[in-house]
């Protein structure tokens, strides 16, 4: 079984290249997630907001959980986060890279 999910939140920026500059090495800390699989990095200037599409092997709670913790530490509190299970046949169908 696989996982998606999905985070977003409020954030006043960095956007684009700074914030990828800003937060390489938090993402080089999610490859190391035990079950992790693939992050997709969400951002909107335009209503500062910013998150992400995690897919992994395990249900994600105990990941969400940690990073709720550290995203609380860049003092950002409202998160918004939801966990799937992926129906394969449908995703397959649909060329979903899983």
């Amino acid at each position: 079984m696989a996982y998606v999910l999905q985070v977003d939140f409020k954030m006043d920026g960095p956007f684009g290249d700074e914030m990828a500059e800003a937060f390489s090495g938090l993402a080089k800390s999610i490859n190391e997630e035990e079950g992790f699989l693939w992050k997709i990095w969400t951002e909107s200037p335009e209503t500062n907001e910013a998150g992400g599409i995690y897919l992994s092997k395990e249900t994600a709670s105990k990941y969400l959980d940690k990073h709720s913790k550290r995203l609380a530490q860049f003092g950002i509190a409202d998160i918004n986060a939801k966990i799937f299970a992926i129906n394969f046949k449908l995703t397959g169908i649909t060329k979903g890279p899983v």
